[in-house]
């Protein structure tokens, strides 16, 4: 038996998956080194740490999403595993990508954009479980 080919959607999410978990580790190491001097205040460094942690389980989220939609007896359909994936990307760029700019001394009103980025994420969290409570058992 053949495996069957991904989906636009499925590849979509899982080039995204890797996108945002491949540079998740990029930035780490980033900050870490190249950053060292510039992410001197505990801070600015946990900032920095932060963005990353939650990007990464993001992507890693991402991923699982892209996975489990694989699976038969999924129980999320096409359009919502859409707006999921939509959710989890839009919560990194928002959440980790304000507390980046934070991290290296970016204007003020980046941070009105982290707390949104996490409502992004907690609204794809409930989702998901909606979706769930919505499925019937086979």
């Amino acid at each position: 038996m053949q495996p069957r080919e991904p989906s636009r959607s499925i590849r979509s999410q899982l080039l995204l998956a890797a996108l945002l978990c491949g540079s998740a580790v990029l930035l780490g190491a980033f900050g870490a080194h190249a950053l060292e001097e510039r992410l001197e205040q505990a801070v600015q460094a946990d900032t920095w740490d932060t963005a990353v942690r939650y990007q990464l389980g993001h992507g890693l989220a991402l991923l699982a999403l892209a996975a489990g939609s694989a699976q038969p007896g999924w129980p999320v359909s096409p359009g919502v595993e859409r707006w999921l994936a939509r959710g989890l990307v839009l919560g990194a760029l928002l959440f980790s990508g304000s507390l980046y700019g934070l991290a290296l001394g970016g204007p003020r009103w980046l941070g009105p954009l982290t707390p949104l980025g996490g409502l992004a994420w907690l609204a794809t969290w409930a989702g998901l479980a909606l979706a769930v409570l919505r499925r019937r058992p086979d």
